[in-house]
């Protein structure tokens, strides 16, 4: 699971904190840094290492394993 958070804080920490920032620090098109930021789709291979290469984040930091209640408690909301 793709997890947006860490990414924010880590862009955060650097001064970016709109995805517009984002966008132009990884040299993505605005509506890739946008679906990044909000957490709509995960990064592909060449966005993970320009995460990488800009933000220190390894492609496995950007990932994390969902919980086994999670299923659990989105279905209970």
């Amino acid at each position: 699971m793709y997890d947006r958070a860490h990414l924010q804080a880590v862009a955060s920490g650097k001064g970016d904190r709109h995805y517009t920032d984002l966008a132009a620090r990884l040299k993505v098109a605005p509506a890739t840094a946008w679906r990044l930021w909000t957490g709509k789709t995960a990064p592909s291979a060449r966005v993970a290492a320009a995460v990488e290469a800009e933000y220190g984040i390894s492609a496995s930091g950007l990932l994390q394993q969902a919980s086994p209640t999670a299923g659990a408690e989105q279905a209970a909301a």
